[in-house]
């Protein structure tokens, strides 16, 4: 068995791209039955966020479950594979597992250290779990890369004061205008993105903000952790009266298909309006055809790097300081993976030591007749399987812990010659 990871991020592809393989936790469930049908993936898990798309594969053939990933991946999009392959990168094994790692970190995030991407990959591992994608192997590797990036935020500096994505877009919104307090914002979401956004506006000076909700009891939820604020509320019905009253508008749903295109707002506003559009929702909120109008300035997830930037190199030390971290769990991840290896020639090993012990106590129990034994079965019992555990322990822990590969393989090797456990092992698939 091998681990691989097919994907893409904001690094490979641009959003118009990654929001056509965005794939929302409600289509999960399909989607990771679709991948584990193919024949050559036996464990899947899909991690799916505004700036990744990440498929995460254990495939006894590196090459064909590569492949199909990729097929599911065309399908999924509807773009032919020679155009999607530019935007993939393939990771296999310890490439792939510390990739994992500093996905959790936050050490391969667009903003270097943000805590968001945590939850997104303990959310990942139960959406698996919940499907069947997730076996003993990935199990293990996202527990792992969750403690990899707790403790990358609890022994380094990364995560204090990381910008987010919504910390992100509410400074270039700062940079574009004077003043946010003079200006009318409008925010389309409720969600975490969208509570993110109204802290942090408040903190640049901005005063007059509105909600915009599917459901007004979500954007009731939002409002009551900023009580001493007065938020304007409202649902999506009232768009069209809200948005003609807006200078700025920030876009944070999880809606599939854009809430805003060029005849909506060819309708809804007027020429000597200025409006600005800041959508960091992927699949897109906003359509690109709205920037064909003179009057409206639109600016995506990708146009954040620029802001990001500014931010990066103070953090490249801390960076660093997490990498060692992340060495030592990949080490501790790929120790426990090596000694898979050994769990098939160990189990041989016992079942054909424990069938010689039950052989022996038979014959000698019936030598000591009925008597003896229903009184001294139960010791028996015992003594042998405690003799048979000693005399094996040593050479099931020296076997486990050997880390040269081939060391290990001629230790197995060894074993299955001097028991000889390949012809149990034939022989017990004739008679099964």
């Amino acid at each position: 068995m091998n681990i691989a990871v097919v994907g893409l991020s904001h690094k490979t592809a641009p959003v118009e791209v990654r929001e056509k393989l965005s794939i929302p936790t409600p289509q999960m469930e399909a989607a990771i039955a679709d991948l584990c049908s193919y024949p050559h993936i036996q464990e899947a898990a899909i991690l799916s966020t505004c700036n990744r798309l990440e498929i995460y594969i254990v495939t006894g053939e590196s090459d064909r479950g590569i492949r199909e990933v990729t097929q599911f991946l065309s399908e999924h999009s509807k773009l032919p594979i020679h155009h999607l392959r530019q935007h993939l990168f393939m990771l296999l094994h310890q490439d792939a597992v510390m990739h994992l790692m500093r996905v959790s970190a936050g050490l391969d995030s667009l903003v270097l250290g943000e805590g968001q991407i945590l939850a997104q990959v303990k959310h990942t591992h139960k959406v698996g779990q919940q499907c069947n994608g997730i076996g003993r192997i990935l199990n293990h590797l996202f527990k792992s890369a969750v403690t990899a990036g707790k403790r990358v935020r609890t022994e380094t500096s990364i995560g204090t004061g990381a910008v987010s994505i919504s910390s992100a877009a509410v400074e270039l919104a700062h940079m574009k205008v004077d003043s946010l307090s003079a200006h009318r914002i409008c925010i389309l979401g409720a969600g975490k993105m969208a509570r993110l956004l109204v802290q942090h506006l408040l903190a640049k000076g901005a005063n007059h903000i509105t909600i915009v909700n599917r459901s007004m009891s979500g954007a009731q939820d939002l409002a009551k952790q900023f009580a001493e604020t007065p938020l304007q509320l409202y649902t999506m019905e009232h768009l069209e009266q809200v948005l003609p009253e807006s200078d700025i508008v920030f876009t944070s749903t999880s809606s599939t298909e854009p809430l805003l295109n060029r005849a909506k707002l060819e309708t809804l506003t007027k020429p000597e309006q200025s409006l600005m559009l800041f959508d960091i929702s992927v699949p897109r909120n906003v359509d690109s055809d709205v920037n064909e109008l003179p009057h409206v300035h639109a600016f995506n997830v990708d146009d954040l790097k620029a802001v990001v930037a500014q931010n990066q190199e103070s953090r490249r030390q801390m960076a660093m300081e997490a990498e060692v971290l992340l060495d030592e769990e990949v080490e501790t991840f790929d120790t426990w993976w090596r000694s898979l290896e050994t769990v098939s020639t160990i189990r041989s090993l016992q079942d054909k030591v424990e069938a010689i012990r039950a052989q022996e106590l038979e014959k000698a129990m019936s030598r000591l007749g009925a008597e003896f034994g229903d009184k001294h079965q139960a010791t028996i019992e015992a003594m042998t399987k405690g003799i048979v555990n000693k005399i094996l322990h040593d050479p099931m822990v020296q076997l486990r812990a050997q880390q040269d590969i081939e060391a290990r393989r001629r230790a197995m090797e060894t074993l299955k010659t001097l028991f000889n456990l390949e012809a149990e092992a034939q022989s017990s698939q004739q008679y099964s």
